[in-house]
């Protein structure tokens, strides 16, 4: 008996130059929180429900991997400083015997071979400390990529968000790439709704829409912003969005149902 009455009053309402739909308030901007590096979790700070704020810290990972890391690192840059240092004070040799051997080639005390040996040490020498610093450079560079990488255990919010799923617990190994967190924004906030095949002549994008929440008594002009041109193989139904301005109403939350009128 539900089924004919709501059935005479989609009928009624269509005479009367009017569709009435049911929909859900959904977020269309949902993010998975993953971690870019494996380790076990040291510890979560949000649970299901919680709302939290952009920058806020969702959960942290164990760094001994990065640790490990860095400790190597910093063993490369003293090694690098002192291959600096031992090719400059071997620099510095080689240019006071390259200057002897020119002042000794000027007076004929030495033979030109002798002052071209020693031309090519001192430029392989000059080379070797060119090489040094290079290498130095990028030991340095690494250990910034590094310290950079201690900032990937921390997993912070991206947005203002309510967390709707949470897949770890403290002491849990974080896998790359594998949802630990999912967040759903409360700002850019639609509603959902189905509509049977004959009716899609009714709803055109950026037509407008009355959108009611009952459990809220909120009530906004909303407007279509998409028509998902795949329909559902058992009712025939097609998938459409609208778009509101929720006002500054804290009080709606994805999920809540909500009433569509088209007129």
């Amino acid at each position: 008996m539900k089924k004919i009455a709501l059935f005479l009053m989609m009928i009624s309402s269509l005479f009367a130059g009017e569709l009435k739909l049911s929909g859900t308030v959904i977020s269309d901007d949902t993010k998975m929180i993953a971690s870019r590096f494996m380790g076990f979790v040291e510890k979560v700070y949000v649970n299901e429900g919680d709302y939290v704020k952009k920058g806020e810290l969702l959960y942290t990972i164990d760094s001994k991997e990065i640790d490990l890391a860095k400790s190597q690192v910093e063993l490369m840059i003293q090694q690098a400083r002192l291959a600096v240092q031992m090719n400059e004070n071997m620099l510095h040799n080689v240019r006071l015997n390259y200057e002897r051997h020119k002042r000794l080639f000027e007076k004929g005390m030495v033979a030109k071979y002798e002052l071209e040996n020693m031309e090519l040490m001192f430029k392989n020498t000059k080379d070797m400390v060119e090489i040094a610093k290079k290498q130095l450079a990028q030991a340095k560079a690494k250990l910034e990529e590094v310290n950079h990488q201690y900032e990937y255990l921390k997993l912070k919010a991206p947005n203002d968000a309510v967390v709707i799923q949470k897949n770890i617990k403290e002491g849990q190994i974080a896998i790359p790439g594998m949802p630990a967190l999912v967040i759903t924004s409360l700002d850019n906030l639609k509603v959902l709704v189905e509509i049977s095949e004959s009716n899609l002549n009714v709803v055109k994008i950026g037509k407008e829409a009355e959108v009611f929440i009952p459990s809220v008594k909120f009530r906004a002009k909303g407007k279509i912003t998409s028509i998902i041109p795949a329909s559902n193989p058992m009712t025939h139904k097609f998938k459409v969005k609208i778009s509101f301005d929720k006002q500054g109403n804290s009080d709606i939350i994805p999920g809540m149902y909500s009433e569509i009128t088209i007129r």
